[in-house]
């Protein structure tokens, strides 16, 4: 069995064997001897020989041009061949390593560098997200341009070339080789259009902008730059609308990605972390000895009050005051969950004296926070009163026992405050 060659590792998408060669050469040149033979016997002329070496030999060149321009143009289609695969690499790269990032700022950071670097003429770009609502323009990731410089520009879609150039369909992918034309017929400020000519290192000559759909509303558009004229050829532009359908596909799974990431870890009323995140966040908990570590365990003493008086919308108010009031304050430093209901947990680093310090000044912030609300909506009789009980207990690596002690000092706190009221 012959074995197959391995094209690839020569970087040939395709070649042509001996035989092929034999026959391509051979069956014209048998043919022009027959005709030659037919030509002779009859003519019998001397020059007939020498007639048909000049042909074979003009045919011999212009086989040799025409394959050299083929072999041309299948290592070109062998190049273009590694981009796209260079483009569905980075992408495939990216959806696998999209928990790494912590927010799509970071994400889109990613994706514009591994864009930039997968297009030969491309030296800059720059990622805009479009707000579906107001249609406002907003630069979130950029290379090679000052982005705080670009932000500092309020924009819209409709002021965009790639809107103007599409006609406001912004389905295609446009070319701009003459960034001073477009720039004169900016509905821009002068101020403006300078703040877009200085924010780039080098002055752009050469644009590639294509529009990025997601779920089939435009999310934004990837515009890639060079500092050179007419730096980017049709194939790069068919290129990039393949980069651009991949990156769509990225932004969309990490977008669910996350979103799947959120709904298992975060408690969706309050925004901080629920039971489950709460336990795995527990077990990579490391302990300092010289400051001791506590299990707190806080609740709400008045939510079915306020549930049965103003209604659940205002207790759900109440719960996500007092989430941002704990996240405020312990979220840097402390593991803080919503355990259930209206109880909530945190674990921390002591010492004691300072949780206890900072409880009472959670309980400070909680107030003035209620009384700024009320304050601002002018609605004071209908603004439930938020006050909460809490229990603290040793922690030493095993949850469950800690919890039981909190849990006692809770109910203990809880007793002592309803006791006071009663007096």
């Amino acid at each position: 069995m012959t074995p197959i060659k391995d094209s690839l590792k020569k970087k040939k998408i395709d070649s042509l064997d001996l035989k092929t060669h034999l026959a391509l050469l051979g069956v014209p040149m048998l043919l022009l001897l027959i005709v030659w033979a037919i030509f002779f016997s009859i003519s019998q002329s001397p020059n007939s020989i020498a007639n048909l070496l000049l042909v074979a030999i003009i045919y011999l060149l212009g086989y040799s041009l025409s394959y050299y321009f083929h072999q041309g143009r299948l290592n070109r289609l062998w190049e273009h061949l590694q981009q796209v695969i260079h483009v569905n690499d980075t992408t495939f790269e990216l959806v696998n390593i999209a928990s790494q990032y912590h927010n799509e700022r970071e994400f889109l950071d990613a994706l514009l560098k591994k864009a930039v670097s997968s297009i030969n003429g491309a030296d800059m770009g720059s990622i805009i997200k479009v707000d579906s609502q107001t249609g406002e323009l907003e630069f979130e990731s950029t290379i090679g341009i000052d982005i705080d410089k670009l932000r500092s520009v309020q924009f819209n879609l409709t002021q965009s070339f790639e809107y103007k150039l599409t006609k406001g369909k912004c389905d295609r992918v446009v070319v701009i080789d003459d960034m001073a034309d477009i720039n004169a017929h900016s509905s821009l400020s002068k101020a403006e259009q300078d703040i877009f000519l200085s924010a780039p290192l080098h002055p752009i000559r050469s644009t590639l902008s294509s529009p990025i759909h997601i779920d089939g509303l435009l999310y934004g558009m990837l515009n890639l730059d060079s500092a050179k004229a007419k730096a980017f050829s049709h194939y790069d532009r068919n290129l990039v609308a393949i980069l651009t359908h991949e990156a769509a596909n990225a932004i969309a799974l990490y977008q669910k990605t996350r979103q799947i990431h959120r709904l298992a870890n975060y408690d969706s009323l309050t925004q901080l972390y629920n039971r489950q995140r709460f336990e795995q966040g527990v077990k990579q908990w490391k302990i300092k000895p010289h400051f001791g570590s506590f299990l707190v365990i806080l609740d709400l003493d008045n939510l079915k009050t306020i549930n049965d008086h103003y209604g659940h919308l205002a207790g759900d108010r109440a719960l996500q005051a007092f989430a941002q009031v704990l996240q405020q304050a312990w979220h840097s430093k402390h593991l803080i969950a919503r355990y259930g209901g209206d109880e909530f947990i945190a674990l921390c680093h002591g010492p004691r004296a300072q949780i206890e310090a900072e409880i009472q000044q959670i309980k400070q912030t909680l107030q003035d926070k209620m009384a700024t609300d009320a304050a601002e909506t002018q609605q004071t009789n209908v603004t439930p009163l938020i006050s909460f009980s809490y229990g603290i207990a040793d922690y030493q690596g095993l949850l469950d026992a800690s919890f039981k002690g909190a849990d006692k000092a809770l109910y203990q706190n809880k007793h002592l405050k309803q006791s006071s009221i009663e007096k």
